[in-house]
């Protein structure tokens, strides 16, 4: 059975998953779930009726949570850029910026998103309010950890970076990076450069419409 991620391109979830894959040059079919997929999406429901996106697929073996994801990709489809170091304490510390990437600055860019559809009773300008707020305390903390590092977590690029790349991409559209934090600016657009991230903002261009706020024409 081929290598299958289910997801969608517009997904900054699976986004992560797919820099993953980039990453280490690993063959895999990405099927898309949308309208014009139903085959897609029906397989997907039956194999995970929680319903959220991206899921691998490896032969009998099935993956959900993108850190998850990555995680095995490391171990079953290695690369020449290992995401996981071999250290453990160097290793702990890429799994704590993955989880503050997915944490404080992909959650609340996904509270905006989901106040402006309508998803929580809550106001949209409230909800872009409260996550300007949080970002505001990420992006702070994040620039005074990237003064002097190449990658999230030192010169090698990692799954934390994997997780960086599209949170920094969405968060920078819902409340700007200031001119305060350079040094996670430059990050932002080291990361925008990067070979296994370039094509992946390319993939999501035909669905910028999909951005309730408005997807600015820069990046």
């Amino acid at each position: 059975m081929t290598l299958a991620l289910y997801g969608h391109p517009f997904s900054s979830y699976t986004q992560k998953a797919l820099i993953a894959l980039y990453e280490s040059g690993t063959d895999f079919e990405f099927r898309i779930i949308g309208p014009d997929t139903p085959a897609h999406v029906e397989d997907w429901i039956q194999r995970w009726p929680l319903r959220k996106f991206p899921m691998l697929l490896d032969d009998e073996r099935q993956f959900t949570e993108t850190s998850i994801i990555i995680e095995y990709l490391h171990l079953a489809h290695p690369g020449p850029v290992p995401l996981i170091p071999a250290d453990p304490m160097a290793a702990l510390a890429v799994r704590f910026m993955d989880r503050v990437f997915d944490l404080h600055v992909m959650d609340p860019v996904q509270l905006a998103v989901d106040t402006a559809l309508g998803r929580y009773p809550m106001p949209p300008d409230e909800g872009r309010r409260m996550a300007a707020e949080r970002l505001e305390r990420a992006y702070g903390w994040l620039d005074s950890q990237m003064t002097a590092r190449d990658w999230a977590t030192g010169e090698a690029f990692t799954l934390a970076d994997c997780a960086a790349a599209p949170a920094l991409f969405y968060a920078d559209w819902v409340h700007p990076i200031p001119p305060s934090c350079p040094a996670l600016r430059a990050y932002r657009r080291r990361l925008l450069a990067r070979p296994s991230i370039a094509p992946v903002v390319d993939e999501a261009r035909p669905y910028r419409h999909l951005f309730p706020l408005g997807a600015p024409e820069r990046d």
